[in-house]
């Protein structure tokens, strides 16, 4: 794995962590208290922290993580 894709990830796992972490906050329920609708809007949150950083990933004229088509 080269330097620049461990960026991206890191990028994207720091994104979606700290959604995770905000939306764990709002909905003030224990880890293991979530149910379906919890562990739905966990992934939302998620999904839409990662969505912008996909977003540079696939924009070639992006510098930091544009996708040079190698």
């Amino acid at each position: 794995m080269n330097k620049e894709l461990k960026a991206v990830l890191a990028s994207w796992g720091r994104s979606f962590l700290a959604a995770v972490v905000a939306q764990l906050i709002v909905l003030g329920d224990g880890v293991l208290d979530l149910n379906r609708d919890g562990i739905r809007s966990l992934a939302a949150a998620g999904l839409a922290a990662v969505l912008p950083v996909i977003l540079r990933w696939l924009n070639p004229d992006d510098v930091a993580f544009g996708n040079k088509g190698e």
